[in-house]
């Protein structure tokens, strides 16, 4: 697995460019993950002694590529952790899903429920909402088609679990390698299965000390095709 990427770094934040197939924080399988990098980039590179802090305001889920920003500060922390809660961010996505979109460009409204007992991990698309439901919204648009795939750029209105995943596999364009939404002889395997063509490839904040528009670009990992 290629190693993360320094995007962006200054007192206050710190903003990473994750390879797909890492985990953005630890979980039962105790596997390396973006947090535990991060922390210890900083240590060695500011020759820190003790515990660092580092605070985490969003992830992206495992086989997913791309921008995550983390906050060195309390401060910076609580501030932008409150952009996230009130939807003042924006995250713009790039994919590869199979085929084209019937339309070049959409609004997509969906009710999406995460699954329980042995589907847990998954969220499912309703066609009416039901209890426990939340509503799901993204904007999408086709930059590119080729033979049989389509690149699209993705804006995120909501971020619940695996929506722009589950949404796509809803109007029937899923995503290459995302064998959990797609079926198994249907997509590719990208990076030995450890990553899907889903790369977050700009956050848009406000500078928690600064208060000025901040852009986190993060370029396409080498398996992207078409970059």
């Amino acid at each position: 697995m290629k190693q993360p990427e320094i995007i962006y770094e200054d007192n206050h934040l710190i903003a990473v460019n994750k390879p797909g197939g890492m985990l953005t924080q630890g979980d039962k399988t105790s596997d390396r993950s973006l947090f535990d990098w991060t922390k210890e980039y900083i240590k060695e590179r500011y020759n820190k002694p003790g515990d660092v802090y580092l605070g985490l305001l969003h992830r992206l889920d495992r086989p997913v590529s791309g921008v995550v920003c983390f906050a060195r500060t309390s401060k910076a922390a609580s501030r932008v952790s409150e952009q996230f809660r009130r939807k003042i961010t924006g995250k713009i996505y790039h994919t590869i899903v199979h085929g084209t979109p019937r339309r070049h460009s959409a609004h997509l409204k969906n009710w999406l429920l995460i699954s329980k007992g042995k589907d847990s991990r998954s969220s499912k698309i309703l066609t009416n909402r039901q209890e426990g439901s939340k509503q799901a919204e993204l904007k999408y648009r086709v930059l590119q088609s080729f033979a049989s795939t389509s690149l699209l750029e993705i804006e995120l209105l909501t971020g619940l679990k695996h929506q722009i995943r589950a949404q796509l596999a809803f109007i029937g364009n899923p995503i290459v390698g995302d064998f959990r939404y797609a079926a198994a002889d249907s997509t590719t395997s990208i990076a030995d299965g450890h990553a899907i063509l889903l790369h977050a490839y700009e956050l848009q904040l406000i500078h928690p000390t600064r208060q000025e528009p901040l852009r986190l670009l993060a370029p396409y990992p080498e398996y992207f095709p078409h970059s």
